[in-house]
């Protein structure tokens, strides 16, 4: 499996152990001037559970795959958090910032793949 490919994977592992929910994979690859190659976006039910969310990932990532991100952006206020690992950034929103930014919609040319919850 290639790096992206196990990258991706280890992302929504690490977002399922924290129940994220609604996981999106939209694959940029296809896009010109995109800023990556995939977002992996998720939702968590409240800030605590971002902040979970967000730990989860940055940890399982760095353990798994032995890749930390280039940057973290969001962690103030638990709303909207980006973390940057290049080609793949993993975005993870509460329920009503999701909504408003829509990222599925402003990427709509993206192939998107909708993880099923596990609960």
């Amino acid at each position: 499996m290639d790096e992206t490919k196990n990258l991706l994977e280890k992302i929504k592992e690490s977002i399922q152990e924290k129940k994220g929910k609604n996981i999106v994979i939209a694959d940029l690859t296809e896009i010109d001037d995109s800023i990556c190659n995939y977002f992996v976006i998720c939702t968590g039910n409240s800030p605590s559970q971002v902040a979970a969310i967000t730990d989860s990932i940055k940890d399982y990532v760095r353990i798994e795959a032995g890749v930390k991100p280039f940057a973290i952006d969001g962690t103030k206020n638990m709303q909207w958090v980006a973390i940057d690992y290049g080609e793949i950034i993993a975005h993870v929103f509460l329920p009503e910032q999701r909504d408003f930014y829509n990222l599925e919609h402003l990427w709509a040319d993206a192939k998107l793949t909708r993880i099923p919850d596990l609960d």
